[in-house]
């Protein structure tokens, strides 16, 4: 019997894998049905959203532009609002009758202004109406005795008799077509509006709005693509902060100027002082555009008026002082340095809105303006992070 030898010592397998524990099935899955990857969107398929979002919003806007006007600005007015409902809300005050409160108060402190200030208005115009013809010849003697006196001194061959007739001529149209203008602006100026858009529509819309605001916000954050909603809540943040300072504290501005000029050109003697004062500090809404027609209209209505380049002095002072106030006091206290918005930027966008929308696109001007410039910082800061921007240049040949 012969004994086999022992076999060699083999080298010990590694051990079979184990089968990976089942994942575990999300809730509400039925059993036995794999589970599926969430799906992920393609590039194409993003910016396909944003071009349709975006041509459909302009589309609504060139489709129903003409009724558009009282739901913008009710939607202004419930933004505007929304600081001080939330106050109340705070304190534990229903958001219904806090918005409430807010609607009533704010249409009560519009008919205060109403009946307070239209009827001066009115009889303002009257004045101006009455008294055309003597600022006509008034203006036409101021001008034909400052190009007399420039005859005398450069000689009659420059400023000659139907050069002078020409220009007082001319300057006499000038102020009849401004003066009609005023007045067809300041009687007339109510019908921008209907009666029932502003007793009934605006203040109701803003109403449900201001109510419904906070639920409103938490809705659109929940429709934001998941991908891109951080960066989309941090766009919408820097435009809320930007907006709200420059709205808040260019209304207060407009209504501080409105009051000084008013104030300063009725107690200087010009006798549509209130009125040109008004303006002004209404057109100071527009950076530059309001403080400067004002000040044109003024001293043409104080030279008339007048008669002498003294009365002119005085009115031109009151607007020197007001743009000092503005420049230095009422803007920096109330604005300062959270306003990135541009002077020119802002008056582009109010000019741009109305010649494309109208009153319409006055109302979006400066939000859209806003919103453009907090992406378009946006996009500069991802620029100057980027490899565009930081790839270094190339060196020798």
């Amino acid at each position: 019997m012969t004994l086999l030898p022992p076999a060699a010592p083999s080298r010990a397998e590694p051990p079979a894998p184990s089968p990976a524990p089942p994942a575990a099935p999300r809730p509400g899955t039925p059993p036995g049905r794999a589970r599926i990857a969430p799906p992920v969107a393609t590039r194409a398929q993003r910016i396909g959203l944003g071009i349709g979002v975006g041509g459909g919003l302009l589309l609504a806007f060139w489709l129903f532009s003409p009724i558009l006007t009282p739901f913008v600005l009710a939607i202004v007015i419930a933004y505007f609002l929304d600081p001080p409902a939330s106050r109340l809300t705070r304190i534990g005050i229903p958001r219904g009758l806090s918005a409430l409160l807010m609607i009533l108060a704010l249409v009560a402190l519009a008919l205060l202004c109403l009946l307070l200030l239209y009827p001066l208005l009115i009889a303002q115009v009257t004045v101006l109406l009455q008294r055309l013809p003597s600022y006509v010849l008034g203006i036409g003697q101021a001008v034909r005795d400052a190009l007399t006196l420039l005859a005398e001194r450069l000689g009659p061959d420059i400023f000659d008799a139907r050069l002078q007739d020409l220009a007082v001529g001319q300057a006499g149209a000038i102020i009849s077509y401004l003066g009609t203008s005023l007045a067809r602006m300041i009687s007339g100026g109510i019908a921008i509006f209907s009666v029932f858009t502003l007793v009934t529509v605006t203040p109701v819309v803003a109403f449900y709005l201001l109510r419904d605001w906070p639920r409103m916000i938490r809705r659109i954050d929940a429709w934001l693509p998941r991908r891109s909603a951080a960066t989309l809540r941090q766009l919408a943040r820097d435009t809320d902060r930007l907006l709200s300072a420059w709205l808040r504290g260019q209304l207060l501005c407009c209504a501080l100027l409105a009051v000084y000029y008013a104030a300063a050109l009725s107690a200087v003697g010009l006798e549509l002082g209130l009125t040109v004062g008004l303006m002004s500090g209404v057109l100071s809404f527009i950076p530059y555009v309001g403080s400067i027609t004002g000040m044109l209209t003024a001293l043409a209505l104080a030279l008339a008026q007048f008669g002498t380049w003294n009365g002119v002095l005085v009115v031109l002072a009151v607007f020197v002082t007001g743009q000092v106030v503005e420049g230095y006091i009422i803007y920096p206290r109330l604005l300062g340095d959270r306003v990135e918005l541009h002077a020119v930027w802002v008056i582009f966008a109010l000019f741009a809105g109305g010649v494309a929308f109208g009153f319409l696109g006055v109302l979006l001007a400066v939000p859209l303006a806003a919103v453009i410039g907090v992406i378009a910082r946006h996009w500069l800061r991802r620029y100057i992070e980027s490899p565009l921007y930081l790839d270094p240049p190339r060196t020798g040949s």
